[in-house]
C-alpha cells in the first residue's frame, strides 16, 4: 500500500512540473466555461462539441489540446442540469433524471438551492470518480474487461425495471410509455443485418430517430404546450444564497458518495455513461432515503443530489477503461480516442508502461477542471434565474424557438424538427393523462443496449437458448446480475417480508 501511495505522490507530482503551462491552465478553464454553457443549451451535446474541437486543435500541441476537449467534457456534463432544473428540459441525457426534483424545486422558487446543490455535488462526484480512477483503473478495467454481451443485457434489464421508481402513478403507464420507448429505439437499420426495420419505406427513417430530438420534444416542445394549456404564473425565485446550507450537504454525504461510486462503476462499463448512471442512482435514492424533505418527483434534495453526483463520477469512470483497455466508456471519450491517435498516443494496456506521464496529465487535467467547474459552475446563477421568473408570453416561444434550433442542430435536418414537434405533442398528451415521459427516455437509452447485446449474447449461444440461459447460472457475473435483477423485481413489500423473515419480526401484514 505505501508503495502504490509513492507511486500516485511520484506520478502526481510529476504532471505539475514538465507538463501544466499556464496556457494549458487557461484552455482548461475556458473549456469547462464553454462546456457549462453548451450543456445548458438543448440540442448542443458535449459529444458535438468535442467532436468538432480535434478539427479545431489539430494543429495544436497534445496537452492544450486535451486540456480544452476534457475541459468540455467536465463543464458540459454538468451543465445539462440548468436548463433542467429550470426549463425541464435536458440540456444531456446525464440531466434528465436531475429534472424530476430540479424543475419542481424551481416552480417552488428554490431553483438557487437546486442549481446550488447540483454543483456542488456534481464537484463531489468528479473527485470521487478521480479517485477511483487514479486508485483503481487496473481493477476496475479487469472487471469492465470480464464483462460479457450476457451481463450488459441484464445490466439494461436491470435499468429497464427502475420503471417504478421513474413512475409516480400506475406502474402499467410506465411500461408502456417504456415499451414505446424501446419501439422507437429500434427504428432503422438494424445493426446486424443493415435491414430496414419499421422504416415503412420511408429513406429518412433509415438511420432512426435521434434520441437528443426526442428529448427535445418530450421535454421542451411538451411543457411549452403544458404550460400554455395551464396558464402557470412565473415563480419568483429565492436566491439569496446560492452555496447550499452545511445540513443539507452533511446529512446527504453518505447518499452523494455511495451515487458517486455507483456511477463510477457504470461509467467504466463500455458503452453506458452518465445518462443511465444518473437513472440507476436516482432510483437508488429513491430506494435508500427514507425520510427525503419532500417527496421523490415535488422536489426532494436527494433526487438532485443523487444523479449529479453520479454522472459527473461517470466522467472518472469513462477515463478507467478508455485509459486502461482502448475501450471507451462512453460517446465522448470514443471521440477523444480518435484525437489521442491523431496526436500519436495510444490509449491500451502498455500506456502506463510506454506514457505513464500521459495518464498524469489526464488525472491533473480532471483535478483542475473540477476546481474550476466548483469557481464557474456557482457563476451566473442569479442571471440563469431569471429565466424561470420571465413571463409566459415571453419564455415559451423562446423555448419553442430552442427546441426547434436545438433539433435542427444535430443533423441539420427539417425532418428532425417535424419529429420534435410530433414527440411534443405525444409529450403534451401523455402529461395530460398522467403517462410518465421519463420512462419513454429511458425505453429510447436502453434499446440499442439491449438489441445489440441480445442479438450477441444468442450469437455466442450459437442461437440455442438453453445454452444462452446455461450461461447465467456458469458465469459469476452474470449470476451476481441476475439475481440484483429479481430483487429489484420483487415488490416492496414481498422484500419487508423477506428482511423480517431474517431479523425474526412480523410485517404489519402478518
Amino acid at each position: 500500500m505505501a508503495s502504490l501511495f509513492a507511486n500516485y505522490f511520484n506520478g502526481f507530482s510529476g504532471f505539475f512540473t514538465p507538463y501544466v503551462t499556464v496556457s494549458m491552465i487557461l484552455w482548461l478553464a475556458v473549456g469547462v466555461f464553454l462546456g457549462i454553457y453548451i450543456g445548458a443549451i438543448p440540442g448542443l451535446s458535449v459529444t458535438m462539441a468535442v467532436s468538432l474541437l480535434i478539427s479545431f486543435t489539430f494543429s495544436w500541441d497534445t496537452y492544450p489540446a486535451l486540456a480544452l476537449m476534457i475541459g468540455v467534457f467536465t463543464g458540459g456534463v454538468y451543465g445539462g442540469s440548468r436548463s433542467s432544473i429550470l426549463l425541464n428540459i435536458p440540456g444531456a441525457p446525464a440531466a434528465v433524471a436531475t429534472a424530476f426534483d430540479g424543475y419542481p424545486l424551481a416552480q417552488k422558487g428554490e431553483a438557487g438551492i437546486a442549481m446550488g446543490l447540483s454543483t456542488t455535488e456534481s464537484v463531489i462526484g468528479g473527485f470521487v470518480g478521480l479517485l477511483c480512477l487514479t486508485l483503481l483503473s487496473p481493477l476496475i478495467g479487469r472487471l469492465a474487461l470480464n464483462f460479457s454481451a450476457r451481463d450488459y443485457l441484464l445490466l439494461a434489464v436491470m435499468a429497464l425495471f427502475l420503471v417504478g421508481s421513474l413512475s409516480n402513478g400506475s406502474l402499467a403507464k410506465a411500461l408502456i410509455t417504456a415499451f414505446f420507448g424501446v419501439v422507437v429505439g429500434m427504428i432503422g437499420m438494424d445493426a446486424v443485418t443493415a435491414q430496414p426495420r419499421m422504416t415503412f419505406g420511408f429513406s429518412s427513417l433509415l438511420s432512426g430517430i435521434n434520441f437528443v430530438v426526442v428529448m427535445i420534444g418530450l421535454f421542451g416542445m411538451s411543457e411549452a404546450l403544458y404550460q400554455l394549456h395551464f396558464e402557470l404564473k412565473p415563480i419568483k425565485q429565492k436566491v439569496q444564497k446560492i452555496l447550499p446550507d452545511k445540513k443539507i450537504i452533511k446529512q446527504h454525504l453518505p447518499l452523494a458518495l455511495r451515487c458517486s461510486l455507483l456511477g463510477t462503476l457504470v461509467g467504466a462499463l463500455p458503452g453506458t455513461g452518465g445518462d443511465i448512471a444518473s437513472l440507476i442512482a436516482y432510483d437508488h435514492a429513491k430506494r435508500t432515503v427514507k425520510h427525503p424533505n419532500r417527496p421523490f418527483g415535488q422536489g426532494a434534495y436527494a433526487g438532485v443530489i443523487a444523479p449529479e453526483s453520479a454522472n459527473n463520477a461517470a466522467i472518472g469512470g469513462a477515463f478507467i477503461p478508455t485509459m486502461t483497455l482502448g475501450i471507451p466508456g462512453d460517446s465522448v471519450t470514443a471521440i477523444l480516442i480518435g484525437a489521442l491517435t491523431i496526436h500519436g498516443i495510444r490509449p491500451g494496456p502498455l500506456l502506463m508502461q510506454d506514457q505513464p506521464q500521459f495518464f498524469w496529465m489526464i488525472v491533473g487535467s480532471l483535478i483542475l477542471a473540477n476546481c474550476f467547474l466548483l469557481f464557474l459552475g456557482l457563476t451566473g446563477i442569479r442571471l440563469f434565474c431569471k429565466v424561470v421568473e420571465v413571463p409566459k408570453y415571453v419564455i415559451i416561444p423562446i423555448i419553442v424557438i430552442l427546441s426547434v434550433i436545438g433539433s435542427y442542430s444535430i443533423n441539420n435536418s427539417i425532418t428532425d424538427i417535424f419529429w420534435m414537434f410530433f414527440f411534443g405533442v405525444l409529450g403534451y398528451l401523455f402529461k395530460m393523462h398522467d403517462f410518465p415521459v421519463a420512462t419513454m427516455v429511458l425505453g429510447i437509452i436502453l434499446s440499442n443496449i439491449l438489441d445489440t447485446n441480445w442479438r450477441r449474447a444468442m450469437t455466442i449461444a450459437h442461437g440455442q437458448l438453453g445454452e444462452f440461459i446455461g450461461g447465467f447460472f456458469t458465469h459469476p457475473i452474470s449470476l451476481i446480475l441476475l439475481l440484483f435483477v429479481i430483487f429489484i423485481a420483487i415488490p416492496n413489500s414481498k422484500k419487508q417480508k423477506v428482511f423480517a423473515f431474517f431479523r425474526g419480526k412480523k410485517t404489519a401484514e402478518d
